[in-house]
């Protein structure tokens, strides 16, 4: 299945007024369980950054996260940078329309050849990393680019079921994946290489969040493939499965999973 098409017709469709992207980052922070789960790891972040600080938002994508980071702290500088020239272009306008051009700013880049030594404070990566194949090498750069003692926080999914993967057999369910999740020791043995030390991961999307994200993406993203006449039936599906949805999130922040299909990655430089 492919993803990054429905991410543009979104973005294209909510481009429009002011009103229509800040509803879709509205919408986008309940469905996706990830959003949960990433709100909750920046509110302990950010009892450490009360002054001015450079954070990244390294795959800033449709700017959902860069918007939230914004709203979280006045003194924030955040800097976007996606591969995805056109979705930059849109947050570049979005983002200056709602008057943050001065704490924000956007730029098309490949992380894999980024580096700005000792810049930033925070380096938020969410559900990027999956999708490239040269990791360690962007995992040094992260290095690079933030402070001693600086915080890089992660999201991706796990080799437990990740990217809708039952076996080792299986491909991932968006094509886009290079590759179907980490394990825990694998991804602290990478970062650890790059420079990272005190490293924290959790599982996220335990059973709670699987059937969430079944219900909340997996459905919907396989009927859009077949034919974006979707569009037009998902506020009706969406209105049936939004209560189970939404409850299903609330149990998944709140337990501790000994396994799920995410993981949510915490290291410092």
């Amino acid at each position: 299945m492919q993803y990054e098409p429905i991410k543009k017709r979104l973005g294209k469709f909510f481009s429009g007024p002011l009103f229509m992207r800040k509803f879709l980052y509205f919408l986008m922070d309940l469905i996706l369980l990830r959003a949960w789960h990433i709100r909750r790891a920046l509110r302990k972040v950010k009892t450490e950054y009360e002054g001015h600080i450079n954070i990244l938002d390294a795959g800033s994508g449709l700017g959902q996260y860069s918007w939230r980071l914004s709203r979280m702290n006045k003194n924030w500088r955040i800097e976007g940078i996606d591969i995805n020239a056109e979705q930059v272009e849109e947050c570049s306008r979005f983002f200056k329309k709602a008057g943050l051009a001065e704490r924000t700013s956007f730029s098309c880049v490949d992380l894999t050849g980024f580096s700005n030594p000792d810049k930033y404070s925070l380096i938020l990566c969410v559900d990027v990393m999956e999708h490239i194949k040269d990791d360690e090498k962007v995992f040094r750069n992260f290095s690079t680019s933030l402070k001693k003692n600086g915080i890089l926080l992660i999201s991706t999914p796990s080799d437990k079921g990740g990217s809708g993967v039952d076996s080792h057999d299986d491909k991932s369910f968006i094509d886009e994946h290079v590759r179907n999740g980490y394990g825990t020791d694998e991804i602290r043995e990478k970062l650890a290489n790059a420079g990272f030390g005190n490293t924290e991961v959790s599982f996220t999307y335990g059973w709670p969040g699987s059937i969430s994200w079944h219900l909340s993406m997996k459905y919907p993203v396989k009927m859009l493939n077949i034919s974006y006449l979707f569009f037009l039936i998902l506020p009706f599906y969406y209105l049936i499965t939004f209560p189970f949805s939404i409850l299903l999130n609330i149990f998944d922040v709140s337990l501790k999973h000994k396994y799920g299909t995410g993981l949510l990655v915490t290291a410092r430089k």
